[in-house]
């Protein structure tokens, strides 16, 4: 059973920096594809930076430059480091994950089954 579980977020003050941390099981690293999303407030799900089984990856423009994803194979863990963090970076932020996603869908919701339950973000300025 995949399992995903997001922590790390929190209030921060505007070009501060957080560490997301979405703590991953069922799956073997190798094998899928995850991805980070945010939901602010009556907006749509937006992908932010996703990564497949063949190391192809996706980011935003929204936070090129400014977000980064790592993994920690040994804890199953995927990162996301957040920097110059915006008011607009303020939302809902949900880690996803599904066994194959070509590169081009990377990015988008639907093409993922398995979700966390989201961490909160929010960034004053």
């Amino acid at each position: 059973q995949v399992q995903l579980v997001e922590s790390g977020g929190g209030s921060v003050q505007a070009g501060g920096s957080l560490r997301l941390s979405c703590a991953y099981s069922g799956f073997t690293d190798s094998s899928y594809a995850m991805a980070w999303f945010r939901q602010a407030p009556g907006k749509e799900r937006e992908g932010l930076i996703g990564i497949n089984s063949a190391r192809s990856t996706a980011l935003s423009d929204s936070v090129k430059g400014r977000f980064t994803v790592s993994k920690d194979n040994a804890k199953n863990t995927l990162y996301l480091q957040m920097n110059s963090l915006k008011p607009e970076d303020t939302a809902m932020y949900y880690c996803a994950a599904n066994d194959w996603v070509a590169r081009q869908f990377l990015l988008a919701a639907p093409r993922y089954d398995y979700w966390g339950q989201g961490t909160r973000v929010t960034v004053s300025s």
